[in-house]
């Protein structure tokens, strides 16, 4: 698989985010899949992937701790694009149980309770969402973050087992919402109100300016921690 990667890098190396997915689309029809959380990339990629191939498979994970303006956005999306995004939903007895044991706000307690509550309720839907898939196409950035900084436009996840694309890595923040203006996309309000990146309700909050974008999440913890599990390296 590695020479596959290799070869594949080596032939989009110059490629457009456009290209990148008219090439996977082509190359593995029926088994492209796209994770959106709708935020603003992923709203980017909506109607990239839309406009290229209506063949590819969407689909969100609900944590059952997210924003309404997230709700909102979702039934925005679907009716703008006419068609449903599936929603991965995390066990519910699993969820019971760590809550029983753990509290109803865990994920302040300490980084092993809140990556528990992250795996329950992010990593085991996203597992079952990628089942059976050949391409994972993910709206990561480079500059979101130093935990993205070394990821690639094409990679092999190794955890999943699948083809990592990541077609607006190299984009900026600027770029993104310049497309969203000029294409008129649909946006989360939150993202008006100074929220930059938009997960679960307690684990977000509003960034200041001069903030990196992902400061908002997981605020209490070290930047180097500020992931959930589902983009791991």
């Amino acid at each position: 698989m590695t020479e596959k990667i290799d070869s594949y890098i080596n032939r989009l190396k110059e490629a457009s985010s456009e290209e990148c997915i008219e090439f996977f689309t082509a190359k593995y029809p029926g088994e492209v899949i796209f994770a959106t959380s709708l935020g603003a990339e992923d709203q980017v990629l909506t109607d990239i992937i839309r406009r290229i191939d209506k063949g590819v498979h969407f689909f969100t994970l609900d944590t059952g701790r997210l924003f309404q303006e997230t709700y909102d956005l979702l039934d925005i999306t679907e009716k703008k694009y006419g068609f449903k995004i599936r929603i991965f939903f995390p066990d519910a007895l699993k969820i019971e149980e760590m809550v029983q044991n753990k509290g109803i706000n865990l994920f302040y307690n300490s980084v092993e309770d809140r990556k528990l509550c992250c795996n329950l309720r992010k990593i085991e839907p996203l597992n079952r969402a990628l089942s059976g898939m050949r391409v994972w196409i993910a709206g990561l950035r480079k500059d979101q973050s130093i935990t993205r900084q070394n990821s690639g436009m094409i990679e092999w996840d190794e955890t999943y087992r699948i083809i990592k694309v990541n077609p607006l890595i190299n984009w900026s923040a600027g770029q993104v919402w310049d497309y969203i203006r000029e294409n008129k996309i649909p946006h989360n309000e939150l993202h008006n109100q100074g929220y930059s990146s938009i997960g679960c309700q307690p684990c977000t909050r509003a960034i200041q300016p001069g903030d990196n974008e992902r400061d908002g999440r997981w605020w209490w913890e070290l930047p180097e921690n500020r992931e959930c599990g589902l983009h791991k390296k």
